[in-house]
């Protein structure tokens, strides 16, 4: 007889692909006999290539190897020739539209990804809006597989085993931790200025973190001409800050430090859904965006969630629009103190746990 194999496709941002590792880990234990693909860009190779013994990794290069309609046809060509005996499609875009269309011509067991966005029209909506939880990623990743005939019930907490990623295969001088030390992640970045705390009002969560904190170390993470411009000067007034991509060189590696905090604090961005894999809790900031659309990280508490009620929220699913009011104030009216009381709240946690 021959083996169910699933190919699975999800192309996109880092965030969203990181979503799909939850259900595919779940997936993969509760149907071991299944073999998975999944087909993804290049740098979502560490998310899935120790996730289980039956899941593998496909690189699809859209913009040279596979660009344009005869691209895809080439691809399709090698996915056809591995013998799928189902795909899952949790992008439903038009790269992925046609490969599906491909494969349903082949007539092969094919469902996509519903992304509801009549839901999401309406938490958005600048005049009638109705502010509801909409299905989360998860969830709707989940539902394509339960309608190929593949229910799941996600159960993942972590990439890495309990006591998370090895340390020792980092550098000096992120490779070890001392027992009585605390770490904490910020990731004040994200890709749109909607979805961004103030860097100087974090500049103020940094200094007292750092004040009340004496054993914490803060590892700053990010990658881009912000974060340099302000991680610099950051790491220069506060020797307890340290930024992490100059040790940690690669995704793994970040994965692999991430995995050693005690708190993330980031925004509404791909480092918390990083954390959330590793299976640290964070503080998120969210301005423009809103939980309710789906889009928080696996695992993640309620109470952890810091965010301002505007009328104006959320204006935009993603966060990439223009502000309505011009004043950025879903960002700019949340206070240092609330994010520091969050954070001082799951450090004491972390240290009762470590006391019992």
């Amino acid at each position: 007889m021959k083996k169910e194999h699933i190919l699975v496709i999800r192309f996109s941002a880092m965030g969203d692909v990181a979503m799909v590792v939850p259900v595919v880990w779940s997936l993969a234990r509760q149907y071991p006999d299944v073999r998975i693909t999944v087909l993804s860009r290049a740098f979502a190779r560490p998310f899935f290539d120790k996730l289980a013994p039956n899941v593998n990794f496909m690189v699809a290069d859209l913009k040279k190897e596979y660009r344009g309609l005869k691209g895809l046809n080439a691809l399709y060509r090698r996915l056809a020739a591995k013998q799928f005996s189902a795909v899952a499609d949790l992008h439903n875009v038009l790269r992925s539209e046609y490969l599906r269309l491909r494969f349903n011509m082949g007539h092969y067991r094919v469902a996509h990804i519903d992304k509801h966005r009549k839901g999401r029209r309406h938490i958005t909506s600048a005049k009638h809006k109705q502010l509801t939880q909409q299905p989360t990623s998860f969830e709707n990743y989940a539902d394509v597989f339960r309608r190929l005939g593949y229910p799941v019930d996600i159960q993942f907490h972590s990439i890495f085993p309990p006591e998370g990623g090895m340390l020792n295969l980092l550098p000096p001088p992120v490779n070890f931790k001392n027992s009585d030390e605390q770490w904490i992640g910020i990731a004040p970045f994200a890709a749109h200025p909607g979805k961004v705390y103030p860097p100087e009002k974090m500049e103020e969560v940094i200094k007292h973190v750092i004040e009340h904190n004496p054993h914490a170390r803060i590892f700053l993470f990010g990658r881009g001409e912000q974060e340099e411009h302000w991680f610099r000067q950051w790491c220069e007034r506060y020797w307890l800050c340290t930024q992490a991509g100059e040790y940690a060189k690669s995704l793994e590696q970040e994965l692999i430090l991430m995995s050693h905090l005690d708190v993330m604090v980031s925004m509404d961005s791909s480092n918390m859904h990083l954390a959330s894999l590793v299976g640290i809790p964070v503080v998120s900031i969210w301005g423009a965006t809103h939980p309710y659309a789906g889009f928080l990280g696996w695992g993640q508490q309620q109470e952890n969630i810091i965010q301002t009620d505007l009328d104006c929220r959320p204006c935009s699913i993603y966060g990439q629009k223009p502000c309505r009011r011009g004043d950025f104030a879903c960002m700019n009216s949340i206070k240092p103190q609330t994010i520091i009381e969050r954070i001082n709240t799951l450090l004491q946690t972390k240290q009762n746990q470590k006391k019992v």
